[in-house]
């Protein structure tokens, strides 16, 4: 598994614990590393982690909005915990990260697939495919290359587009 994937795991979890202790950022962030933390993890997926989570805790309510603007008969607050934040992650990278969204919208699925139920991975799917059709319309991705350690991008070497 990459590192990246590992990282986005890790924020995962940070979110997980902010959202059921309702603890602040800082807090979650702190504890995770002291407590829970992947001592394995080298420190720039350790520091793409902590961004993933402290900015996705920091955007809940603009993250939560274009969430609940797909989710239809959905309110944020009855969805699984480990689905709402799966969403908000990915979400979160569609809107600031320069991660090709396709690709984190795959990360996002192999993480529920490790972390939720196989129905949570469609519905997590359709949501996202949904608001990357709504952001690709106003404003589409232009000069993104995947990360190395992405999805596909792990087995695929540079350069060998199929």
């Amino acid at each position: 598994m990459g590192s990246r994937r590992k990282a986005r795991e890790c924020a995962l979890q940070m979110l997980f614990a902010a959202d059921v202790a309702e603890m602040p950022a800082t807090d979650v962030v702190r504890s995770y590393w002291a407590e829970l933390g992947e001592p394995d993890l080298d420190e720039s997926a350790r520091a793409f982690a902590t961004r993933l989570a402290s900015q996705t805790l920091l955007n809940l309510e603009l993250l939560d909005e274009r969430i609940r603007s797909r989710a239809e008969h959905w309110r944020i607050s009855r969805m699984a915990v480990v689905d709402r934040n799966i969403l908000r992650l990915a979400v979160y990278e569609f809107l600031y990260e320069p991660t090709p969204r396709t690709v984190a919208i795959n990360e996002a699925l192999e993480i529920a697939r490790r972390f939720s139920t196989y129905e949570a991975t469609q519905f997590i799917n359709g949501i996202l495919d949904a608001i990357k059709r709504d952001l690709d319309e106003q404003q589409p991705q232009q000069n993104v290359r995947p990360e190395a350690e992405d999805s596909e991008s792990e087995t695929t070497p540079a350069g060998d587009d199929e």
